[in-house]
């Protein structure tokens, strides 16, 4: 088995600084500003039939980070569509993910940013709670707030403490809420059902992409609400979704120990989950 995972890891490649090298080899030296402060960016997308999904926005979120965390970019998004050609082919796999990671690079003082340094890995697919695609998913709500949320920090301190806590719950994520107001999950946006009226949250979060393809595709069904959402909203809520690079449409069932309607995915949750699923089906065709 060992051996078998070894084959596969090797099969992926990395960009690094201008190279590309196997995903096995080391590359940051110790005084890079992502090890030391905390000070680093990312973003995550995938290919469907071998075609990156929704590249320019994928490209100009994290153009946007950086801008944000006031790192420049050592390539261009044309450079860069080269680069995810290149780690394509050489995976050898007919769909793959794709991770940026931008630091505030090496720092001799231990502060200052010099030069960022920039990664591309490519990655074998996720999987994240699949099953949960039709019977929903358990969340903990947990009262925070992201700093910089336009940006998708390297931070996930909060996640990672809470993970024993989330596996002893059968919880696959936590819910972020801060003064009565429901902002979104670790690693994923929110949306709720009230009747046929879709919501979901326009303040401290991060502007998920597929956030935005399933809101391209409620719009001719749904009514829809862009707003500001109340804790109280989600809980008294018809239907609750979660929308994600990894997660797709995913219906929320639970929120501790609060059941969401019936308990199961409700029918618009699913409805556009089929929308999506449909998508990417023909991606690229």
């Amino acid at each position: 088995m060992q051996t078998v995972n070894k084959t596969i890891q090797m099969a992926f490649y990395q960009f690094f600084n201008g190279e590309i090298v196997p995903v096995a080899q080391p590359l940051l030296q110790t005084n890079d500003l992502g090890l030391l402060r905390g000070f680093g960016l990312f973003d995550y997308f995938r290919t469907y039939n071998g075609i990156p999904f929704r590249w320019d926005d994928y490209w100009n979120r994290f153009a946007n980070s950086a801008r944000l965390m006031k790192l420049d970019l050592p390539v261009t998004q044309e450079e860069t569509s080269k680069i995810l050609a290149d780690l394509f082919a050489l995976s050898g796999e007919a769909d793959i993910a794709f991770r940026f990671i931008l630091t505030g690079g090496y720092a001799p003082d231990s502060v200052h940013v010099i030069k960022p340094n920039f990664i591309i890995r490519a990655e074998p697919l996720p999987q994240d709670y699949p099953a949960g695609r039709l019977k929903g998913i358990k969340v903990l709500p947990y009262e925070y707030v992201r700093d910089l949320p336009e940006v998708k920090t390297t931070n996930y301190v909060h996640m990672i403490l809470m993970a024993d806590e989330m596996r002893h719950q059968s919880a696959a994520d936590l819910l972020f809420h801060k003064d009565g107001e429901v902002s979104e999950l670790t690693r994923s946006n929110i949306f709720l059902f009230k009747g046929n009226k879709l919501i979901t949250s326009d303040r401290n979060i991060l502007n998920g992409i597929t956030r935005k393809v399933v809101l391209e595709l409620a719009e001719p069904y749904f009514e829809t609400e862009i707003r500001p959402v109340l804790l109280d909203e989600i809980m008294n809520a018809d239907e609750i979704f979660t929308t994600s690079t990894t997660k797709w449409v995913m219906p929320v069932v639970g929120i501790g120990d609060h059941t969401v309607g019936s308990g199961l995915a409700g029918k618009h949750t699913l409805f556009l989950q089929g929308l999506f699923e449909k998508l990417i089906a023909g991606w690229g065709s």
